[in-house]
């Protein structure tokens, strides 16, 4: 069975848990006899390639061939995009785009037949235009191979997936890793809300990542419940070591390590530590990760006068995220909506005693991380405390936490999503 697989971002090049899901997940089907073809915007070549072959989009030459998604993509109008779809941004960034969009409007999609286009494979202001633009490359791409499935990871390669199934006439599954409602609560971008309807609606199969997710695509999206399933992620965290680290200062520590956006509850995190510190002073708090609420949450540590315990170590990958589980004693992920959770599955198996939100997907396959409501800062505070000041129970957290993590493979999940390939091929 070979799969022709659309995502956004690829090992080494992440800026959070989809990459890191996309690597997992085709290692596995990799184990499972699946071979991947694996799409993304910009590859550097670099990328892991044992598992997938890579294509990069930005060296597909568009031929006249794909004309008939022509009337496919210019329904499809992005004259603006919203200040809250770009979480990945630093804030200087950020500024700027904002400055940029009360000049004027995006120019609509235009791109001649023959030639290629060169992604940046970011986040940035042009992340619509490049969306769109990655569905007409998607097309092509889907014309030149054979494969028996397409699979698009998350709204932003929805249209790429929709296309190619139009000119291929294979089946689609789409994968939710998070919904607009994750990303902006009720302030929805609706242009993106399109995009994931329509992407679901046409899907022969949704795959979301947890039954969470899964309640908001039936109740939000409206979409058939026969054809959502959910399968949850899984961890892969080869090569962890038990790092020889010199930690630099006597206190213990207590990480937060994602995007610092709304969905993260990054604030929720600075107001919890401001509780512990004043009952037990030897710790440090980092917060680890960028995005648009990092300048407000530097502002409100200031104000709460625990700058001196507190550290921002801006955006982190790799062996640098080995390194930082290596020095913390806690890990707290406070998210207000998170539809998995792949971090504190990488604490686990680090050693890490772990605090999750309930409001998390990953909450619904983990017995041994500590669970607290998000706006509940005053159980966050006592867990961390309880964990910082009995060793005992730290050391149970771990020690069953290890074991409940390791049981959670990828190559399970990916043989769940390879029965799901089977059933709609064979319809």
């Amino acid at each position: 069975m070979k799969v022709l697989m659309f995502g956004w971002e690829f090992p080494p090049h992440i800026s959070g848990g989809l990459g890191t899901a996309c690597y997992g997940l085709t290692k596995g089907l990799a184990n499972n006899g699946v071979e991947v073809l694996f799409v993304m915007p910009s590859a550097t070549g670099d990328e892991d390639k044992s598992a997938v072959s890579i294509i990069d989009a930005s060296e597909i030459e568009v031929s006249e061939s794909c004309r008939n998604v022509r009337d496919f993509l210019e329904k499809v109008q992005f004259i603006r995009i919203g200040s809250n779809l770009i979480p990945y941004m630093d804030p200087q960034e950020f500024t700027e785009m904002l400055s940029n969009l009360q000049q004027g409007q995006i120019e609509e999609f235009k791109l001649g037949f023959g030639q290629k286009y060169k992604f940046s494979g970011k986040y940035g202001k042009t992340l619509m235009e490049e969306v769109v633009r990655y569905a007409l490359v998607g097309a092509e791409i889907a014309l030149r191979n054979d494969f028996d499935v397409i699979h698009a990871h998350d709204w932003l390669t929805y249209l790429a997936g929709v296309a190619a199934k139009r000119v291929s006439g294979k089946p689609l599954v789409v994968h939710m890793h998070a919904t607009e409602f994750d990303r902006s609560g009720n302030n929805i971008n609706t242009e993106v809300f399109d995009i994931e309807k329509m992407g679901m609606r046409e899907a022969d199969r949704v795959v979301a990542v947890s039954h969470l997710t899964r309640n908001i695509i039936l109740n939000k999206y409206g979409i058939n419940p026969e054809k959502v399933v959910t399968v949850h992620n899984a961890v892969d965290f080869q090569g962890f070591e038990h790092l020889q680290i010199d930690r630099g200062v006597p206190e213990k520590i207590v990480t937060f390590l994602g995007r610092i956006t709304y969905q993260k509850g990054p604030e929720y995190f600075i107001e919890a530590a401001n509780k512990v510190i004043k009952r037990y002073p030897n710790v440090r708090f980092v917060m680890a990760g960028n995005g648009d609420l990092l300048n407000r949450c530097i502002r409100r540590v200031a104000k709460l006068g625990i700058a001196h315990k507190f550290h921002f170590t801006g955006f982190l990958r790799g062996g640098e995220v080995k390194q930082m589980f290596a020095y913390s004693d806690v890990y707290v992920m406070p998210s207000v909506s998170e539809p998995f959770g792949i971090s504190p599955l990488e604490a686990m198996r680090s050693n890490v005693p772990t605090i999750i939100s309930k409001q998390s997907g990953v909450a619904e396959v983990l017995r041994h991380a500590i669970k607290v409501d998000f706006w509940d800062i005053d159980a966050m505070a006592d867990s961390i405390y309880a964990l910082l000041s009995y060793p005992a129970l730290s050391a149970m957290s771990v020690k069953h936490g290890l074991n409940e993590v390791n049981s959670l493979k990828w190559d399970a999940a990916a043989y769940r999503v390879s029965e799901i390939y089977s059933a709609i091929i064979k319809k």
